[in-house]
């Protein structure tokens, strides 16, 4: 690993620290570099605070070292004014002597303009440094951006027999250590969702509770409105969207968003995409999981097996053929990862 490397690995890990938190925006780390020692770090902490760039910068003791300094940046500095003016006029304005970005942005506004300023201000840039481990640390970003859809991800727990629960009654079949697990996976991602039947059998809240972190936006796929206003997925712990085909209304945190029947999936993607959900966890029992699956619309799987665990009658477990590219042992239970092709 040369040493441009290392640092957009630490721009990498620095940016990390944020997951879960800076929706709708990406996840980057900033590292300033002068003669081999670090005199700056930053990442972005949440939209609409500063980005990762001037976090690093406001970092620095001694501001005179700048222009003899190196800024990493594991994503290319933005071009356009949001709610924070761009970061790559900043780095010209403070004229580094040289920027190094880990992937560019494919996102339309930015798209090459970041690292164009840099270099149209005479200052050195190279970008693609460690750029799959870039893409992969914005993989929610990358896949909304560009497939104009959130980054899915299917998850259930199993019984060793392929029960979902036992005579269609809620059933635990995960431990507490794989429960720390999945409240950590809500924390980080953005929305979960769960169609009328879970609502309606399990009352779930859908909310983080056994770790520190934000609770995701609820989506309820309910097109008859059957599950009742006392639900716990209705409290007011986050925002909740209702896909359903009856009415469009808002009221405080409960969004109703009205959606056609036919080619339903497509339209789902397009509605998540316009309220800039960007990635989701589909948690709803197995039609809703089912269909997921059946139209290949998924990005990761997470699949709890419970092996020992006997129900012998319930709801059957989702058909998935699938092979897993790595499976983690939670004591008695199993946890499957899979990645789309």
């Amino acid at each position: 690993m040369n040493n441009d490397e290392l640092y957009i690995e630490r721009c990498i890990e620095l940016a990390q620290k944020a997951l879960g938190n800076t929706y709708p925006n990406p996840l980057v780390g900033s590292v300033i570099v002068h003669n081999g020692k670090i005199i700056g770090e930053g990442y972005h902490h949440k939209a609409g605070e500063n980005h990762a760039e001037i976090n690093a910068i406001n970092s620095v003791k001694n501001r005179n070292l700048i222009p003899e300094s190196t800024i990493y940046v594991s994503l290319e500095p933005c071009a356009h004014y949001g709610k924070t003016p761009p970061c790559a006029l900043k780095i010209k304005e403070l004229g580094f002597k040289k920027v190094v970005i880990g992937a560019m942005d494919s996102h339309d506004k930015v798209n090459g303009n970041g690292k164009k300023i840099i270099q149209d201000a005479g200052i050195e840039a190279t970008s693609g440094i460690l750029e799959k481990e870039c893409i992969e640390l914005n993989k929610r970003f990358f896949t909304y951006h560009e497939k104009k859809r959130p980054y899915i991800i299917l998850k259930w727990a199993e019984s060793g027999d392929g029960f979902l629960d036992k005579d269609y009654k809620p059933t635990a079949i995960s431990n507490t250590l794989v429960n720390q697990f999945v409240h950590q996976l809500r924390a980080d991602e953005h929305a979960i969702l769960v169609g009328t039947q879970t609502a309606l059998n399990d009352n779930p809240s859908l909310t983080v509770r056994n770790v520190e972190g934000n609770n995701p936006v609820r989506i309820l796929l309910d097109f008859d409105l059957k599950v009742p206003n006392d639900s716990k997925i209705f409290n007011n712990e986050s925002r909740t969207l209702v896909i359903n085909s009856i009415k469009e209304e808002t009221q405080d945190h409960i969004q109703f968003i009205k959606i056609k029947r036919d080619d339903f999936l497509a339209n789902l993607m397009e509605i998540l995409y316009k309220e800039q959900i960007q990635s989701v966890i589909i948690e709803g029992g197995r039609f809703t999981l089912q269909q997921f699956i059946d139209a290949g619309l998924w990005d990761e799987a997470i699949v709890i097996k419970n092996g020992a665990l006997r129900l012998k009658n319930g709801t059957k477990a989702p058909e998935f053929n699938h092979i897993a590219h790595k499976t983690e042992d939670y004591r008695d239970n199993t946890i499957s990862f899979f990645k789309s092709k």
